[in-house]
Order: structure tokens, then sequence, then C-alpha cells
């Protein structure tokens, strides 16, 4: 009995002991930073022209105000802030930690400096665990400070990803509301710049979370936008691509890419994994390729999403015959036609090759680095078209023609016109400063 009690008491005062030590090692820490910025701030005081003797004796005689006397520096107030702020964090309450992550993000926003400071300091770490909290306050005030600790600080990320943010991310996103939602989402894309070494894509809650926010129709589009982004950046590092894929991006980005407002950044992503042969195999296997793809060719006034789309398209239908064949059925000949007159020119560009391709297709043969070649037809075999097919393309080539004559007139004459308004304005002003003049005989 005496024994084990004499284990309890030498436990309970090896903990209190612990914990006095990292409290000594943490105020050494924070005294010795001070000293050190103290110290250089002095010497760029001394290393300052010196001031003539008469002024000195001059301001010798000036006696200052009592609020200018008492009033502390505003440095030494800084120091005094942080290091009170510090102290909270580490070793407050639960009340006092949200405080500490509120200040901590306001200081964090003024200074570079402070956010290096900060990190060295061991807040991030701290951060990292109320990140975890089921506190809906300290979850995003801590959220909010180390966004702003993740600016321009390549350093502060990587400390970020080591201390198990990814491992931290919320797995119900309806749970949240939008402004910690919105929080996580700009926490994560800040963090998306990280090489795939330090921000592990694949085991972490990172892919979930966006899917599952970009799938929720409570999410706002300003946050899906950010999401959007995100899994831009992801895109852009080759072993991103299998978890995005496995995860269903494909499936999200072809959803999203028919929503105008969400429509070029989905295309851009998808743009990127059509590319890889995993990306291709996902988009080949969906239901909604190639029309959804099709459909936007016709968007005249998202020129941007036309050349996304016809380059996606372009990939899928390179050396591939049942894309090619699917896409003819989905109507896209017509519509690669009203293209190449009235769309912009990288996009007429890319339909024109569309078109090559879709040429006779019963005697297209694929080359290796190029498009498909048409070889030469054989009289026996006769015309793969029917009379009435030939007119009714004939009567649409010809409803096209007069469409881009049309728009091309109306260009012309706007033109024209503020060209005569032009001359109109110069002709008066010119008949006004004339007659204003004396004539000589």
């Amino acid at each position: 009995m005496s024994s084990s009690r004499t284990q309890s008491s030498s436990s309970s005062s090896s903990s209190v002991w612990q914990l006095q030590y990292m409290k000594l090692r943490f105020f050494t820490r924070i005294r010795s930073l001070l000293k050190s910025k103290a110290s250089s701030r002095k010497r760029n005081f001394q290393s300052s022209p010196e001031v003539p003797r008469a002024q000195q004796d001059s301001s010798e005689n000036v006696v200052a105000p009592p609020e200018t006397i008492s009033k502390p520096p505003e440095d030494e107030n800084e120091e005094v802030v942080l290091q009170r702020t510090v102290k909270k964090l580490h070793f407050g309450s639960w009340e006092e930690k949200e405080k500490a992550a509120i200040e901590i993000e306001k200081l964090a926003r003024e200074d570079k400096n402070t956010r290096k400071l900060m990190a060295e300091l061991g807040v991030l770490q701290v951060l990292v665990s109320m990140v975890g909290s089921d506190i809906a306050g300290q979850q995003i005030a801590a959220v909010r400070a180390l966004i702003q600790l993740s600016h321009g600080t390549y350093t502060n990320k990587a400390l970020m990803a080591n201390a198990g943010i990814c491992s931290k991310l919320p797995k119900n996103v309806e749970l949240l509301d939008q402004l910690t939602r919105h929080g996580f989402a700009e926490l994560i894309l800040s963090l998306s710049s990280l090489t795939n070494i330090q921000l592990p894509v694949a085991s972490s809650q990172i892919l979930p979370f966006l899917m599952d926010t970009l799938n929720s129709d409570s999410t706002d589009m300003k946050c899906k936008e950010i999401c959007l982004a995100t899994i831009n950046n992801l895109c852009l590092v080759l072993e991103n691509i299998a978890p995005l894929v496995t995860n269903g991006a494909v499936q999200t980005l072809l959803s999203l890419m028919l929503v105008k407002d969400l429509s070029e950044k989905a295309l851009a992503s998808l743009g990127q994994l059509v590319v890889t042969q995993m990306g291709k195999k996902a988009m080949e296997e969906c239901v909604t390729v190639p029309k959804s793809l099709i459909e936007i060719l016709t968007w005249e006034d998202k020129p941007k999403c036309q050349e996304y789309s016809a380059y996606i398209l372009m990939v899928l239908a390179h050396q591939s015959w049942s894309q090619r064949e699917k896409m003819a059925k989905a109507g896209i000949v017509p519509v690669l036609l009203e293209v190449t007159l009235l769309g912009s020119p990288l996009v007429q560009k890319r339909a024109v090759k569309l078109l090559q391709w879709f040429k006779d297709e019963r005697n297209v043969r694929m080359g290796p680095h190029s498009g498909p070649q048409t070889t030469r037809v054989s009289s026996g075999l006769g015309s793969p078209m029917s009379p009435r097919s030939g007119d009714e393309g004939k009567k649409m080539m010809k409803n096209l023609v007069k469409q881009s004559l049309h728009k091309n007139m109306e260009m012309i004459t706007r033109r024209g016109n503020v060209n005569m308004e032009n001359e109109a304005c110069r002709l008066k002003s010119l008949i006004i400063s004339t007659s204003s003049k004396s004539l000589t005989y």
C-alpha cells in the first residue's frame, strides 16, 4: 500500500517538474528572441547620424508632456502583447486559447517577420491541435490564424503539414457553417502549393473534404471556386492524378462544368486530367461525355470555355474511333461548323482540326503523331451521304455563311458609323474655327 502511494506521488511530482521545465524553456526562448530583437533595434539607433550638440542642448530644456513620458514605446507594446498572447496560447484555458488565436491572427496579418517569429515559438503546433476541437469558436479562430500564418512563408506551410493539419480536417461537411467551411477551403488552397512529399494528398482528408464541399448543395459559389482552384493546383503534380480520379474528381468536375459561373475553372482542371491515362479513361466511361462538352461549344458568351471544351474533345477524339463515333452521333459536326465561323481564333483552329478528322470517317487512318489522314475514295464504293442529307448540309452551310456575313457586316457598319460621327465632329469643329476668323480678300 505504501509502495503504491510512493509511486503515485513520484509520478505526480515528475509531471509537475516536467511542466515547470517546459515553462522555463518557453520563457527562456521568448526572452532570448526579444533580447535579440532589442539589440538589433539598438544597433540601428547607434548607426543613425548623430544629432548636433546645439540641437541636443535645446532638446534637453524641452519638457515632454506627461502622456508622452508615461507611454511606453510601440515596439515594447508589441513585444508585451506577443509575449502575453503566446503564453496564453500555450498554458491558458480553452477560452484564453481562443482569444489568443484571434490576437495571433491580427498580429500575423501585419508583419511577415512576426509570422516567422511565431513559428519559432511553437504557435503552429498548438493551433493545429485546436483545429480538431469540437467547439466551433475555437476551430474557426485557429483556422483563421493558420491562414494568416501561411501567407508568404513556405516554411510555415511545411510545419503545418508536419504537425498533421491534413488529418484534422472535418469529415462531415454538412455540419459546418458557411464561415467555417470557407475558412477550411482557404487553408487547403494555401497548403496546395506544397510538393507531394510534404502534402499527403492520398492518405489524408483533403480530397474527401474537397469533393464533399463541391457536391454539397448548401455550399456557396465562392467556396466552390476556392475548392476548384485547389484541385487545379493539385493536378499540377503527377502523383496526385490517381488519388483525384479514385476520389471521383472527374465526375464532380464534369457536373460542375455545366454551371457557367464555375465552368472555366472546372474545364481547366479537366484539361489537365484528360492528358493522363487514368483521367482520359474516366472521362470516356462517363455517360455525359461528349454531349456536355459539345453543348459548351455553343456558349458564344464564354469563349474561354469553348476553347477548353474543344481542347478536351481533341484529346478524346485522337486515335479513338469509338469516341469519334459518339461525337458524330451527338451532332458535333454542325456545332464545329458554326464555331469555325463565329468562334475565337483559337477555338476556330481546334474546330477545323476536328472537322478534318471527321471528314469521310470511313477512310480515316490515324497516324502515330497526327490526326486522321484521309485516303482516296474508290469510285465503286459510291458516296457515303444520301442526296437528302447532302441537300440539308448545303442548306445548313448557306445559313451559317449568311449568319457569319451578317455578323461581319454589323461590325463593319458599326465601325463605319463611328468613323462618320468622328468625321462629322471634326468637320463641325473645323467650320466653327474657320468661321470665327476674318477672311482676307
